[in-house]
C-alpha cells in the first residue's frame, strides 16, 4: 500500500506569488516597440531579420516571425500561425507610430506653451 500520489493537486499554486511571477516571464512576449526597433535597424542595415541555426530554439531558429517575435518548429506551423487573429492584430499594432517620450509628455500635459508676454514692453 502506498500512500497516494505523490504530485501536487491541480490548482495548489494558485496562490504563490513565486511561483506566478516564474510563470509569467518565462511567458512573456516582446513588447512593440522593441519589434519596432528591430524592424527599423533591419531596414538601416539592409539585411533581414535570420537566425543561425540553433539547437536550443524550435525548428532551429530558422522559422522566426518578426511581427510577433515568435519562433515555430516548421514552415506550416509559421504558416498557420500567419492566418491567426493574434498576428493580425499584432501587424496592426506594429504598423502604428511608435510612442516616443514627445508624446507622453503631450499626453500628460506637460506641454511647453509659448504665451504672448502679459505687460508687453513699449
Amino acid at each position: 500500500m502506498g500512500t497516494g500520489p505523490s504530485a501536487k493537486k491541480f490548482g495548489s499554486r494558485s496562490k504563490i506569488k513565486k511561483y506566478k511571477r516564474k510563470t509569467w516571464l518565462c511567458r512573456r512576449v516582446k513588447d512593440t516597440d522593441q519589434i519596432q526597433d528591430e524592424i527599423e535597424k533591419a531596414k538601416e542595415t539592409g539585411k533581414p531579420i535570420t537566425f543561425k541555426y540553433d539547437d536550443e530554439l524550435p525548428g532551429g531558429g530558422q522559422f522566426y516571425c518578426v511581427e510577433t517575435g515568435k519562433h515555430f518548429t516548421d514552415a506550416k506551423a509559421l504558416a498557420d500561425h500567419k492566418k491567426s487573429r493574434y498576428y493580425k492584430k499584432r501587424c496592426k499594432d506594429v504598423k502604428d507610430e511608435k510612442y516616443t517620450q514627445d508624446y507622453a509628455e503631450w499626453a500628460a500635459g506637460m506641454t511647453k506653451e509659448k504665451l504672448p508676454p502679459a505687460h508687453a514692453k513699449k
